[in-house]
């Protein structure tokens, strides 16, 4: 069977954004998971490629998407090439971003509408909860290394500059850009604050949930997955042993194939969808 790849699909929100798709092709219908990445991240970083073709070759309709305020462009995918739109980014924004991608492609011809599932990369983790609890087309959840809060904001002396300042900057790693955030992701925070709180979300969720962390995050603790677990009726948890927060897997991927970690993830990811 052939493997499908349809690149750069322009989805509209606030602003354009772009998708890919990965599937076979195939008789009947498949099943949809919408991968979401996580902060400072994009569809194109490192391994989601690769994953996206494994969960296609597993016989599931795969879609991994930029979110629309996340600092890439329409015609620059790959770099954070609109840092004011990185600072204009809010919760808002992306959940209202990934309602636009479930409702284009829950109505695929290739897809079942009646069998979606997101997964959640880190901050993604966050937002796939809250949507998966606000969207009644949503019948699975996975998040990979996710927070169990979305309250990730300065504390004490550094939110009261943050205020006074009207902006922050957080220095990219692996870019060495300066990235701004601006008071406002706070505001809509806080003027939306029971509807992004994360536990009451997992406590009422319906549906059933796989929660995935590693053993070494070093940038999300694995007690957030175990406060997810407990807080959701309907749940399973897999630690990975030796992964760090993105399984392995770097920016830019040389291999052809997954970092055992995160191939180990997508294994469990797979066996939970089937089962």
């Amino acid at each position: 069977m052939n493997l499908i790849k349809q690149k750069n699909i322009v989805l509209k929100s606030e602003r354009e954004f772009l998708a890919d798709a990965f599937f076979l092709e195939s008789e009947k219908k498949l099943p949809l998971i919408i991968f979401v990445h996580g902060y400072k991240g994009y569809k194109d970083w490192g391994t989601w490629k690769l994953m996206g073709e494994r969960f296609a070759k597993a016989g599931f309709y795969f879609v991994k998407f930029n979110m629309s305020h996340n600092g890439t462009t329409v015609e620059d995918p790959n770099n954070f090439a609109d840092l004011e739109a990185f600072g204009q980014n809010n919760y808002s924004k992306e959940v209202r971003d990934l309602e636009v991608v479930i409702d284009h492609f829950k109505d695929q011809k290739e897809v079942d509408s009646e069998n979606i599932t997101l997964i959640g990369h880190s901050r993604g983790g966050g937002i796939s909860i809250i949507k998966a609890l606000e969207n009644k087309n949503i019948t699975k959840l996975i998040t990979l290394a996710s927070i169990s809060t979305l309250d990730r904001f300065p504390k004490n002396e550094a939110f009261e500059n943050w205020k006074k300042d009207g902006v922050y900057f957080i220095e990219n790693a692996r870019t060495k850009q300066k990235m701004p955030h601006y008071v406002q992701f706070f505001e809509d925070y806080e003027n939306n604050k029971e509807r992004f709180d994360v536990e009451n979300a997992c406590r009422n969720l319906k549906i059933p949930a796989l929660f995935i962390h590693g053993s070494t995050d070093e940038s999300v603790t694995i007690d957030h997955s175990e406060d997810l677990r407990n807080w959701t009726k309907d749940s399973q948890f897999k630690i990975i042993d030796n992964a760090g927060h993105t399984f392995g897997a770097k920016e830019p991927w040389e291999s052809d194939t997954l970092p055992k970690e995160l191939d180990e993830a997508v294994e469990t990811c797979i066996e939970f969808l089937k089962s």
